[in-house]
């Protein structure tokens, strides 16, 4: 047994469980890289730092924001593309449609940032060539602050709908199938079927979605990075951004410690917020 798991625990250690104990030593320590020679423990003083930054408070606004617009978004074309590939009788459609929801996800961020930096490119980007054909003008989708924002947002949507269409399929084949041909047969709405018969299977596909995309969002940097560099001005200088540049380009490794176990906190809390809020009738 141990020198089946052994290998497993190791590689946990090394690559997780030492990296967050060294993070969480740095962020009691004074540690800038300038100033290599002169690390102090200074306790809860980073962390006092941060939580009085109001930059620190900006970009954790971004983000919430990303997340209360783009995973809701997520969560209801999955659901519907779930539900209408769910479907019988779609055969091969049903397949293919399947693989070509692997590609966005399959993708790294930092193409995927890349790929919309030439999208959405003023000048020659497909989107404002598609907008062109029904009169709009093209729109400054970099270079505007509020339009940055929702590119990012729009992109974002389209590289994890896919994931969550794939998690809610999942969950639905586990619908004992006599018992939902039994609910159409006795009801012609959907929504009845939705609610008293599907959701309950869906329940676990959707915290693990809801966890899965929190920790994604919270900790969402390469794609942002490639795509705006956190720009215009800090319209999409998001919290791993912010962390980013406290510790790349500021040079405050204490300080971006801190910010990282910070973050580190409030997903494991939104994590355990979910599943005690969608469990709670289970646990009753």
């Amino acid at each position: 047994m141990i020198a089946f798991l052994g290998p497993s625990v190791l590689a946990l250690a090394v690559v997780g469980i030492a990296p967050l104990f060294y993070g969480i030593w740095k962020s009691l320590h004074f540690f800038n890289l300038t100033k290599a020679n002169q690390q102090e423990f200074v306790g809860l003083a980073n962390y006092a730092s941060v939580l009085s930054d109001p930059v620190f408070w900006q970009s954790m606004g971004r983000t919430a924001v990303l997340f209360l617009i783009a995973v809701p978004l997520q969560i209801v074309l999955g659901l519907l593309i779930a539900l209408l590939l769910h479907r019988p009788g779609l055969g091969f459609l049903r397949a293919l449609t399947r693989l070509s929801l692997v590609l966005p996800m399959a993708t790294t961020y930092a193409v995927v940032g890349l790929l919309a930096q030439v999208m959405f490119n003023m000048k020659y980007g497909v989107i404002n060539q598609l907008l062109g054909f029904v009169g709009v003008e093209p729109i400054n989708w970099i270079g505007d602050p509020t339009n940055a924002f929702i590119a990012v947002i729009f992109w974002d949507v389209w590289q994890w709908t896919p994931f969550v269409a794939l998690v809610m399929l999942a969950s639905l084949s586990n619908v004992p199938l006599e018992i939902e041909e039994a609910a159409r047969l006795e009801t012609g709405r959907w929504w009845t079927v939705l609610r008293h018969i599907q959701l309950p299977f869906l329940i676990p596909g959707l915290v693990a979605v809801l966890i899965l995309r929190t920790a994604d969002t919270l900790k969402l940097f390469d794609m942002v990075f490639t795509m705006t560099r956190g720009g215009p001005g800090s319209a999409t200088e998001f919290i791993a951004i912010l962390i980013e540049r406290t510790g790349n380009r500021q040079f405050d490794i204490g300080m971006a410690s801190a910010q990282a176990i910070i973050l580190l906190v409030l997903t494991v809390l939104l994590s355990r917020a979910y599943i005690k809020f969608f469990y709670r009738e289970v646990r009753a």
